[in-house]
């Protein structure tokens, strides 16, 4: 009985806390932390940048699900309304170095840190409910930008906290 009672417990103490996730932003080379907020599954991260080496505008949308951040969609494009054609998931990893023209979607590569190092031409923008993010602005040429996402465990982030 007493079994039955811990079992239902966690259940209606995980239904109360969601799903929620942390997210972390921060400068690399001098430590200062960026951006912090906590996200609930299905939440959006779209990542603008130009790729300098085939001069083409390049969008990432990832989703947050269960403390991970999921790549969902990827498109190489030069004009924004420009249609694009599809591209099958064995060529995305090719076609990050290859380049060209092309829209993908329904990828499902997990992440739970990305680095972003911030050149001249690139410019990466991240958008993060609503607010954007211009990494070159906020740490300039050179700099070291991480992104750290993890689940929140009961209310509150494992991570150190400013």
């Amino acid at each position: 009985m007493m079994a039955i009672q811990i079992f239902l417990m966690i259940g209606i103490l995980s239904l109360c806390l969601g799903e929620e996730t942390c997210l972390e932003v921060r400068d690399e080379i001098n430590g200062k932390k960026l951006l912090d907020l906590t996200l609930e599954d299905g939440e959006e991260i779209l990542l603008y940048w130009r790729n300098s080496l085939f001069d083409l505008d390049v969008s990432e949308k990832f989703v947050i699900e269960k403390g991970t951040l999921i790549l969902r969609e990827v498109r190489f494009f030069n004009s924004p309304g420009s249609s694009l054609p599809f591209l099958d998931q064995k060529d995305l990893e090719d076609l990050y170095q290859t380049g060209g023209l092309f829209s993908a979607q329904g990828v499902q590569k997990r992440f739970t840190q990305i680095e972003f190092r911030i050149g001249e031409i690139g410019h990466p923008r991240l958008k993060i409910k609503g607010q954007v993010l211009d990494l070159k602005e906020l740490v300039g040429f050179g700099g070291k930008v991480r992104l750290t996402i993890q689940k929140l465990f009961g209310g509150d982030c494992l991570t150190e906290r400013e």
